[in-house]
């Protein structure tokens, strides 16, 4: 298993802390975003194949297929592979660890409808979403 710290030198560092459309458009551009961030994500999270493979509308086939290196991706995955591993960045920043914001991420939730944070993951709108609610709860809004 990779440690957060180990991430942060390999593609974490290119990862902006919050969503930025410049800067998640400048990566696309860029980088060469492939398995590794795919791996990244899935260590950051400890969650099985199902989950993120529902977050990225895939297949879970389809989703282990990409976390082999000579995989290529298309340009929407690509994208919400970044803006996930954004948010996630964001959100352990927000509640000091990765163990609380997961906690937070899979806790159904008054102010999103009794739904968990997690399950607005899968679509670019829901994960700006949920990084809009990361920012409120920085700032004081409720949780």
């Amino acid at each position: 298993m990779v440690k957060a710290s180990e991430l942060e030198y390999g593609v974490m560092k290119h990862v902006p802390a919050q969503l930025n459309d410049s800067e998640i458009l400048y990566l696309l551009h860029k980088k060469d975003i492939n398995w590794k961030y795919l791996n990244a994500l899935r260590e950051l999270t400890h969650l099985n194949d199902d989950i993120i493979a529902g977050w990225l509308n895939l297949s879970v086939r389809t989703f282990r297929d990409y976390r082999k290196p000579d995989a290529v991706y298309k340009e929407n995955i690509k994208e919400h592979v970044l803006l996930l591993l954004t948010v996630i960045k964001h959100g352990i920043s927000v509640f000091g660890s990765k163990d609380e914001f997961d906690k937070w991420l899979y806790t159904k939730n008054f102010f999103l409808d009794n739904e968990t944070p997690g399950s607005f993951l899968n679509t670019i709108t829901g994960i700006k979403f949920i990084d809009d609610r990361l920012t409120a709860i920085e700032f004081g809004d409720n949780v």
